[in-house]
């Protein structure tokens, strides 16, 4: 099976999902998203795998959320996707996917509904 993390490398919750993954005997694809971000569409295509909205994979906390308003809960949804395509920080990590799924680890265990399946 194949297996992307969506991976920023100073982030200790990444990490430790990493971590799951190799544990788990897979060697992912790593793809550092602040690195190279994501375009609109292939954030579009991710939002579907992990069937949650944009509103929910949006990070808040040191990032520009706050400078760029994105807490006007009257922006719609490809606002926000704009927004995480133009600043990847906006894009809460870590996120793994497969071919057919994909989840946030928030908490890291959630890595396990996938992993567990591979």
């Amino acid at each position: 099976m194949d297996l992307t993390i969506y991976h920023n490398p100073s982030c200790s919750t990444s990490r430790k999902v990493l971590g799951f993954i190799r544990d788990a005997g897979i060697e992912p694809k790593i793809h550092l998203y602040l690195k190279e971000p994501l375009g609109v569409e292939a954030l579009k295509n991710l939002l579907a795998k992990l069937e949650i909205s944009p509103r929910e994979l949006l990070r808040r906390n040191g990032t520009p959320y706050d400078e760029l308003g994105l807490g006007n809960k009257s922006l719609p949804d490809d606002a926000l996707i704009e927004a995480m395509a133009k600043y990847p920080l906006l894009i809460e990590r870590p996120v793994i996917e497969t071919d057919f799924a994909a989840v946030l680890c928030r908490p890291p265990e959630k890595a396990f509904e996938i992993l567990g399946k591979a």
